[in-house]
C-alpha cells in the first residue's frame, strides 16, 4: 500500500515506511493510505478470541503492507507486553446499563499515548533500516502533556535517534511537568517554551517545512522526524484499540456483532477521534462519534456551523492535554471526506486567515458521522465527582469532559445502544484537580495532590507515576518560542 499527502502535491506515493520515517509530506500535507483496507464481519469475529498483540499485528498488516506479519508481531508483544501495560492494555469496564469505558492509561506513562508510542518507534527503526537511512533521526515533538512523556518514553535510548519534546511552560499539570522534566536517556532533551501548546505546535511544524534547516541537519548526518500524531506511524496504532474495545464487548456478551457503537472520544488534536473514523471506514460498526471538547470549544464550533476559525480566546483548562486551537488531524477528515483540493484549499485559507468555512453539503458528510459538545469547568467537576459517588470509578478531568458529552448525547438523541466513552489519562496524572473535584478544596502544592487523592479514595497510584515523584528535575531548560529552531539545531548537532 502506498501514501500520499493530504494536500496532493506529492502525487508519487510512498511507502509506509517511508511515510512512517518522513513524518510530514514534503508539501507540508500529511500522509494517508491510498485506499482505506475493509474488514469483513468474518475477519472481524476471528479477532475476538485473540490477545491485543496479536489483534494489533492483524490490523497494522493492512496498512504496513511492506512489514511481515512476523515483524509486526513481535514488536506488538513487546510493545503491549504484562510487564508494560498493568493489567493489560486496553482493558474495557462497564459503568452502567449500555454505558462503558476503554481504558487506554495503563501503560507506563499513564496515558493513552502509551498504546501509540510503546510500537511506534520499534516500527521506526524498522522503516529505517527498511528505507537504507544511515542519517540519525531527530524526533520532533510538541506536547500539550501526554505525548511528550509517552514519546520520551518510547524513544529513550533507541539507536539512530534523538529526541527533543518542546511544551508549553505554564500549560502542563505538574506532574505531567515532573514526568517530562525528569526523563532518563542518553538521547532525550525536553525544553518548556512561553507559550500555549498552539505556538509549540506551530513552532514545530515551521521548522520542519524550513528547507535549508533540512539542509543544514543533513549536512551534519541528520534528518527530522515527529511523534505526534500527524505521523502515521503514530495514528495507524490507534485504530487497533477501536477495533478491539468492541471484539471486548463481543466477547462478553454485552453486544452481539453487528450491533452499533457509538464512541465518544475527548478530542484535541483530532488523532484519537480520527483512528476511530478510519475504524469505522473499515467496516467497524461504530454509528457516531461524539467529539468532547472542554472550554478550547473550536471543535465543536466547526462540528455545528461550518466554520473553523482558530482566531479566538485560548483558554488554560483543567484538562491541558485538549487545550488546543489548531486541531492538525482535521485535515486528514477533510481530506477522506471531500478530497485532496478541497482539503489543500482550506488548509491554505487557515494559514492565510485563520480560518474557513464549509459548504452545507461538506458538512453534512462530515455530521454523518460526527458530532460535537464542550464541557466548562464547572460541569467537568462535577462530572468527575458524580462518576466516583456513583460508580466508584475514579475519572481524570479529560476522562470527565467526555462522559459529560457522552450524556448529553444520549439524552438529546434518545440513545439506547452501547456507548464507549473513550478514558485517555490516569486521574493520578491530574491529581490537584480530581481531589478539588472530590472535596471542593485544591491542595496547596500539587504535587503533594497524588498522595492526598491515593489517601481519600483508596485507589492505587499507578507505580510509574509514583516513582516520578520521588524524582528530581533534570530538564529544567525554558525559552522563548521564537528560539526553538536555534535550540533544536544545537541539539541535533550535538555529540
Amino acid at each position: 500500500m502506498k501514501y500520499i499527502s493530504t494536500r496532493g502535491k506529492d502525487t508519487v506515493g510512498v511507502s509506509a515506511a517511508e511515510a512512517i520515517k518522513r513524518g510530514l509530506a514534503g508539501d507540508g500535507g500529511l500522509y494517508m493510505p491510498e485506499s482505506i483496507p475493509t474488514l469483513t464481519e468474518e475477519e472481524i469475529k476471528a479477532l475476538i478470541p485473540l490477545s491485543y498483540p496479536e489483534r494489533a499485528a492483524e490490523i497494522l498488516s493492512l496498512f504496513l503492507t511492506d512489514y511481515t506479519k512476523d515483524e509486526l508481531l513481535s514488536d506488538a508483544r513487546a510493545a503491549y507486553s504484562e510487564e508494560k501495560f498493568i493489567p493489560t492494555a486496553a482493558p474495557v469496564s462497564k459503568l452502567g446499563k449500555n454505558r462503558y469505558m476503554l481504558e487506554l492509561w495503563h501503560g507506563p506513562t499513564s496515558a493513552f499515548k502509551d498504546m501509540a508510542l510503546q510500537i511506534m518507534p520499534r516500527l521506526f527503526v524498522r522503516a529505517l533500516k527498511k528505507c537504507g537511512e544511515g542519517r540519525e533521526a531527530l524526533i520532533l515533538v510538541a506536547t500539550s502533556g501526554d505525548t511528550g512523556k509517552a514519546a520520551l518514553e518510547g524513544y529513550r535510548d533507541v539507536d539512530g535517534t534523538k529526541i527533543k519534546v518542546f511544551y508549553p511552560i505554564n500549560g502542563v499539570s505538574s506532574v505531567q511537568k515532573r514526568q517530562m522534566q525528569s526523563q532518563e536517556g542518553a538521547n532525550v532533551s525536553v525544553v518548556g517554551i512561553v507559550g500555549n501548546f498552539d505556538d509549540a505546535q506551530t513552532g514545530v511544524k515551521n521548522i520542519f517545512s524550513d528547507s535549508e534547516f533540512a539542509h543544514e541537519l543533513d549536512k551534519n548526518g541528520v534528518f527530522l522526524s515527529s511523534a505526534n500524531s500527524i505521523n502515521w506511524g503514530r495514528l495507524v496504532p490507534q485504530i487497533v484499540y477501536y477495533v478491539s474495545a468492541y471484539c471486548d464487548l463481543c466477547k462478553c456478551g454485552d453486544i452481539s456483532y453487528g450491533q452499533r457503537l457509538d464512541v465518544c472520544v475527548p478530542t484535541g488534536n483530532f488523532g484519537n477521534i480520527f483512528a476511530g473514523y478510519i475504524a469505522k471506514l473499515m467496516g467497524l460498526p461504530i454509528g457516531k462519534l461524539v467529539c468532547a471538547s472542554n472550554k478550547n470549544n473550536v471543535l465543536t464550533d466547526f462540528l455545528k456551523t461550518g466554520r473553523y476559525n482558530r482566531q479566538r480566546e485560548f483558554f488554560a483548562t483543567m484538562s491541558p492535554s485538549m487545550d488546543i486551537l489548531i486541531s492538525s488531524n482535521l485535515e486528514r477528515l477533510l481530506y477522506v471526506a471531500l478530497g485532496h483540493q478541497k482539503c489543500a484549499e482550506y488548509m491554505g485559507k487557515l494559514q492565510a486567515d485563520g480560518e474557513y468555512t464549509l459548504k452545507p453539503d461538506e458538512l453534512k458528510i462530515i455530521n454523518e458521522s460526527f458530532v460535537g459538545y464542550f464541557t466548562d469547568e464547572a460541569e467537568c467537576m462535577r462530572t468527575v465527582k458524580k462518576t466516583y459517588e456513583s460508580s466508584h470509578h475514579l475519572i481524570d478531568t479529560h476522562t470527565a469532559v467526555a462522559l459529560s458529552a457522552a450524556d448529553r448525547y444520549i439524552s438529546e438523541y434518545n440513545v439506547e445502544g452501547a456507548v464507549l466513552t473513550v478514558s485517555t489519562a490516569s486521574p493520578y496524572k491530574f491529581a490537584a484537580d480530581v481531589f478539588a473535584s472530590l472535596t471542593g478544596t485544591k491542595p496547596e502544592c500539587d504535587l503533594d495532590a497524588p498522595d492526598m487523592l491515593e489517601g481519600l479514595t483508596g485507589v492505587t497510584m499507578p507505580s510509574p507515576l509514583s516513582r516520578i515523584l520521588k524524582m528530581a528535575p533534570i530538564h529544567t531548560d525554558v525559552i522563548e518560542k521564537g528560539d526553538m529552531k536555534k535550540e533544536t539545531y544545537s541539539f541535533a548537532v550535538k555529540k
